[in-house]
């Protein structure tokens, strides 16, 4: 699931979970890359011209290096889209990302007998970095490198009550607040009140928000990288709040142990 984000500046890298500004041809070439991730990965010039606010002769310059490098492609109606090379990468970073984790995740699926998930904040989006199944034939499946909206899913919810009120508020006045189920939060004043809640008490719960008949209670992975969290989900009449209050204390355990994988990696 992608969003398309409105004409403009790209967001700063703060606002994702990033550094300071850096190298500027590099800043430029990641911005280009991003509008055409966030465009479904196809765009046209000038879209991507309204997208980076970079000119044209830049944006002409920097896609003709890297259509030379197999990152960036154009298709027969002349518009851009990501390339194979890009491929490669997002899985050895996915690898990476989640390789770490993955034992601790299993560990944890195995113990409270749910599906665990991992997921960090990319671009606005929660995007799944790693995930232990659930042994039952029912269960919650999610592919690693799917991106969801933050405002109605657990750990989306966990990864934004990571940031100011502020950021908040820019980022979904980018992606949007879509509602996915009648109980998918729609307002923002709503969403930042939910926020207050989920930093008083540690953690956050998806009820049926994204899907119906399925919950998840999602928990803060402290010191990473970027805003992250831990989460367990399953069928609503397994996953019941009296189950949430035996997971959350043993998903904060696993989320110090992810933190210490993600720290290192870094």
């Amino acid at each position: 699931m992608t969003a398309n984000g409105p004409k403009g500046p790209k967001p700063s890298a703060a606002a994702n979970g990033g550094s300071a500004p850096g190298v500027q041809s590099v800043e430029r070439v990641i911005d280009l890359l991003e509008a055409m991730g966030d465009r479904d990965g196809e765009i046209t010039l000038s879209e991507l011209g309204a997208e980076t606010g970079l000119p044209m002769p830049t944006i002409h310059r920097l896609l003709r290096t890297l259509s030379g490098r197999g990152y960036v492609r154009q298709l027969p109606s002349r518009r851009y889209t990501l390339g194979p090379r890009l491929i490669r990468l997002g899985e050895s970073a996915g690898r990476r990302l989640g390789a770490g984790a993955r034992p601790h995740l299993e560990e944890l699926a195995l113990e409270l007998g749910e599906t665990v998930n991992l997921a960090m904040i990319d671009r606005d989006m929660a995007v799944y970095v790693a995930q232990a199944s659930s042994a039952y034939s029912m269960r919650m499946f999610t592919e690693v490198g799917r991106r969801v909206y933050c405002h109605c899913t657990g750990v989306g919810k966990m990864v934004l009550s990571q940031v100011p009120d502020q950021t908040v508020r820019e980022i979904v006045a980018r992606v949007g607040m879509p509602a996915l189920t009648e109980a998918s939060i729609t307002d923002v004043d709503a969403l930042l009140r939910e926020m207050d809640r989920i930093r008083e008490r540690g953690y956050a719960v998806d009820d049926g928000e994204q899907e119906l008949g399925v919950r998840c209670f999602a928990v803060p992975v402290p010191g990473a990288p970027t805003p992250a969290a831990v989460s367990v989900s399953g069928p609503a009449t397994r996953a019941t709040y009296e189950f949430g209050e035996q997971a959350i204390p043993v998903l904060h355990d696993v989320a110090e142990q992810v933190s210490a994988e993600l720290i290192s990696a870094n």
